[in-house]
């Protein structure tokens, strides 16, 4: 069943004390709060619903994403939205000990169960990490020479405000992957996704993290969430160059590609 919302709401114009919450209208304030209070709700068993929502395709996401990141021994990452750090540990390995990845999340609570994922598992010569806004990001101007967000941008409350932010401080001739959830491109697949999403996630969420209301959001802010062109343009307004995306598992995913002169 699809939800006739998705399309709607999604071409509401927000005033600008205003902005949405999943399909929730909330002062613009109090967005961060709340999806705050979400992320801290679903932390400790986040690896273990993103392998549950997607049976373990999100590893083939990230790996991709990797692929295309040009990142090399030396380099500066900063993962923004990091969560448990799987794109920072693979990305530790590439940039080796004369490279530096910082993990980077406004969630104490992912930042946390991330920091203690990557310990036990012993990266930790080279990550460093950092509670942040994606909005104000707290580094210097020209910095990093990749940036990647993965599933976090739909999170943030200005998205144009993030990605200007981003380009601050990436270095010139850096990359800026943008991994996220977006627009099946064929109906009957937009159908079966929708049924998923509404009617199965939130109750997976409900047995496994205790938590059904947080997945309820989940899918709700996908679906608010820019379309594969609208945020290209994004990118494209926010000074990057070069950009495209390339589509996943039919459209469900995407990741958008920038770069910086």
């Amino acid at each position: 069943m699809t939800d006739s919302r998705s399309t709607s709401e999604n071409n509401t114009t927000e005033s600008p004390d205003k902005t949405h919450f999943g399909y929730r209208q909330v002062d613009t304030e109090e967005k961060a709060s709340l999806v705050g209070e979400v992320f801290t709700s679903v932390a400790s068993r986040y690896d273990i619903m993103n392998d549950l929502m997607s049976a373990g395709v999100h590893r083939l996401w990230k790996r991709f994403t990797i692929e295309i990141s040009a990142v090399r021994p030396g380099h500066r990452v900063l993962d923004l939205a990091g969560g448990t750090g799987d794109l920072a540990s693979k990305f530790s390995r590439l940039v080796g000990s004369e490279g530096e990845v910082i993990l980077s999340d406004i969630n104490a609570s992912m930042l946390s169960t991330g920091r203690d994922k990557q310990t036990d598992n012993g990266n930790c010569g080279n990550i460093h990490y950092v509670q942040g806004d994606a909005q104000f990001l707290p580094f210097d101007d020209n910095y990093f020479d990749c940036i990647t967000i993965g599933f976090g941008l739909r999170n943030v409350t200005d998205k144009d405000l993030a990605l200007r932010s981003m380009f601050r401080v990436l270095k010139p001739g850096g990359r800026l992957l943008v991994l996220e959830f977006s627009k099946p491109n064929n109906p009957l697949l937009s159908k079966i996704y929708d049924t998923y999403s509404f009617k199965i996630l939130p109750k997976i969420g409900k047995l496994i993290a205790q938590d059904e209301d947080s997945y309820r959001y989940l899918a709700e802010s996908i679906r608010m969430h820019p379309d594969q062109e609208t945020l290209k343009a994004m990118l494209e307004d926010a000074g990057f160059v070069d950009c495209e995306y390339h589509n996943m598992t039919g459209g469900i995913v995407a990741v958008h590609k920038g770069i910086k002169l």
